[in-house]
């Protein structure tokens, strides 16, 4: 469980400014590793362990927490963002936000930064109703533009429908008619002329759609990257999926990037699946 959001992550990271635009690649290419998609994949993990009341408090504490352990991943993290981490007397000042005790506050960002860390939602939760309340809290955090909200529930109740053995039409179904995201398209109509994209809004459908065309776990990431764009993060929102549909990751692939991890990582995601 959310290792196939860390999977996605990493092997997309080396084609993140680097679109190859095929399915044709060596799985873990030279260079890849896990980015801030990961390490805030595993901060949310540890958050929904740690924290039976959900709060924004903890979950504040848990991202915090991790990120200066791990100040400087690949790829390294958003501005906007990394400005909530690190410096958060700089942000921009927003109508009606809340401060936290530490000064942090919400800035409005419709980024895909809320989908790509919120993978465990997906699997924690027994209901649809919850899993989207919580969805929204983990985004909402930073990311409380609509998009931003939106992108993280789409990508956590695809993960709980999956898990729960809809199919993908029905998931498909299910995405389009409650979020109104066009899952109508294909990956090679999306292919050609798709670019990088930072937002909610043009990078989770293009997730979901990848998720739709696959025969199965490596071919939803091989189709992920091949679209291009955000790849790091399409690619991690489009494997998380792709674990809960498959039933996990092949042993082989699991392997390897558990071999990656850092033995803190290898521990929360172990925590989380008992």
């Amino acid at each position: 469980m959310i290792l196939g959001a860390i999977i996605g992550d990493t092997v997309g990271s080396v084609y993140e400014f680097n679109n190859i635009k095929t399915t044709e690649f060596e799985l873990f290419g030279r260079g890849c590793n896990y980015t801030d998609d990961s390490v805030m994949t595993v901060a949310i993990a540890k958050w929904l362990i740690e924290d039976s009341q959900y709060s924004m408090e903890k979950l504040e504490d848990c991202m915090v927490e991790i990120a200066k352990q791990y100040p400087c991943p690949k790829g390294g993290y958003g501005g906007g963002f990394r400005t909530w981490l690190f410096q958060p007397q700089n942000l921009r000042n927003y109508e009606n936000y809340q401060l936290s005790k530490t000064g942090r506050h919400p800035y409005g960002s419709y980024g895909n930064g809320s989908a790509m860390r919120v993978s465990a939602v997906g699997w924690k939760f027994n209901t649809l109703e919850e899993t989207l309340k919580v969805a929204k809290i983990s985004s909402e955090i930073t990311h409380n533009h609509p998009e931003g909200i939106k992108g993280a529930q789409a990508t956590a109740s695809a993960i709980f429908l999956a898990r729960n053995g809809n199919s993908k039409q029905e998931i498909k179904e299910y995405i389009s008619s409650t979020f109104g995201y066009d899952l109508n398209r294909t990956c090679d109509q999306i292919r050609p002329t798709y670019q990088f994209n930072e937002t909610c809004q043009e990078t989770v459908p293009e997730a979901i759609i990848a998720f739709i065309e696959s025969t199965d776990f490596e071919n939803a990431i091989r189709l992920a990257v091949s679209l291009g764009g955000d790849c790091d993060t399409l690619t991690c929102i489009t494997g998380a999926i792709a674990e809960a549909y498959y039933h996990g990751v092949p042993k082989n692939i699991e392997t390897k990037m558990i071999s990656m991890l850092p033995k803190e990582f290898v521990e929360i995601l172990g925590n989380f699946n008992c």
